[in-house]
C-alpha cells in the first residue's frame, strides 16, 4: 500500500491482560484486525508504546496519582508489546503522552502521506493522535475494527468524533481498506 503508513498504537501487554487495569475488553479483536493489515503495509509499519514518564509533571502528576502501577520503567514487561507483534515491531516509537503524532511519526510518514491508525485505545491514544495529525494537515484513516477502546461504549463516542472531523479523518474497516488497496488506481499520491 503505497502512500501509507500503518500506525499500530500501543499494542502493549498493559492493555491486552484481562487483569490490567487498562485493559482494553477487545484488545484480541484489534489485534486480529491489525495482524491481517500488517501484510499489506510491508514495511511502512510504525509500532508505538506509552511509556510512564520518570518524573511525572504538571496534571501528569495527579494522573499517575490515580494509576500509581503504571509508574515503571521502559523495560518492564507491562510496556512491552504484545508476543503476537514483537516479530512485526521493526521501528517502535515510545512516548509519554497519549497523542503518538509529533516530528519522529511525521518523519516516518513522510510528505503527502496517508496515516492508517489501528491500536488501543479508540478513546485515549487512537484519537489524541488522529486529532493531532489531522490538525497538521495530514490525511487520516481509522480502521474501526483495529482499534478497542476502553469498554464499547467509549469505543463509539471515540469513532463519532473522529467522524465529525470529516474529510479529515475518514473511517473504514479491515475489510474495506484491504479492499481498496486491491483496486486499481487505488492509492493515492
Amino acid at each position: 500500500m503505497s502512500g501509507g503508513l500503518l500506525a499500530v498504537i500501543d499494542m502493549q501487554r498493559v492493555f491486552a491482560e484481562p487483569d490490567s487495569p487498562w485493559a482494553a475488553p477487545r484488545y484480541a479483536e484489534a489485534a486480529a484486525g491489525v495482524r491481517r493489515l500488517l501484510p499489506a503495509f510491508g514495511d511502512r509499519v510504525a509500532f508505538t508504546r506509552f511509556l510512564a514518564p520518570a518524573q511525572p509533571e504538571g496534571a501528569w502528576r495527579s494522573y499517575y496519582d490515580r494509576w500509581p502501577f503504571a509508574l515503571q520503567p521502559p523495560d518492564a514487561q507491562l510496556w512491552s508489546l504484545t508476543e503476537d507483534f514483537t516479530p512485526h515491531a521493526g521501528h517502535i516509537l515510545d512516548a509519554t503522552t497519549f497523542g503518538k503524532w509529533g516530528p519522529d511519526l511525521a518523519r516516518r510518514l513522510g510528505p503527502a502521506g496517508r496515516l492508517v491508525l489501528t491500536g488501543v485505545s479508540t478513546d485515549c491514544c487512537v484519537l489524541s493522535t488522529a486529532l493531532a495529525a489531522a490538525d497538521a494537515g495530514v490525511e487520516v484513516v481509522v480502521v474501526t475494527d483495529a482499534c478497542a477502546g476502553a469498554d464499547d461504549a467509549a469505543h463509539a463516542r471515540a469513532l463519532r468524533i473522529m467522524e465529525s472531523y470529516g474529510p479529515l479523518i475518514r473511517l473504514t474497516t479491515v475489510t474495506e481498506l484491504l479492499a481498496e488497496a486491491r483496486e486499481p488506481h487505488a492509492d493515492r499520491p
